[in-house]
């Protein structure tokens, strides 16, 4: 299966998220801040990125576009999942280079739909 990095910065949400893509045979690994998300983009190589957008040091928006404009990373498609779900902020996350935008609370079927279109 893919190798998944989740980064947002509850805890909650993070224990929640690794419980439900191991049990689908997923590799998870976890930051709790965008800049931690950027730095294990680089050196861990996952299939894709979960991204939260509120988050202390690096927003999700700004590590978003890091990612995906950086040659070592640019390839890793990323995912942002958040509780903001204002049609700018989709947008907003469209033009930093996210491939798929998901409201919290993440249904479980269609965040394998998004994963797998993406991977």
């Amino acid at each position: 299966m893919s190798k998944i990095l989740v980064v947002d910065d509850s805890p909650t949400e993070i224990f929640q998220f690794k419980e439900m893509l191991e049990k689908l045979g997923h590799e998870v690994i976890t930051a709790d801040n965008g800049l931690e998300g950027v730095k294990l983009a680089v050196s861990e190589q996952p299939d894709v990125v979960l991204m939260d957008i509120v988050m202390p040091d690096m927003n999700g928006f700004q590590a978003t576009r890091q990612i995906c404009r950086t040659a070592e990373t640019s390839h890793i498609p990323v995912i942002i999942v958040s509780s903001k779900n204002q049609e700018t902020d989709k947008v907003w996350g469209q033009r930093q280079g996210a491939k798929g935008y998901i409201t919290k609370p993440v249904d479980t079927g269609e965040l394998m739909r998004v994963i797998k279109s993406c991977v």
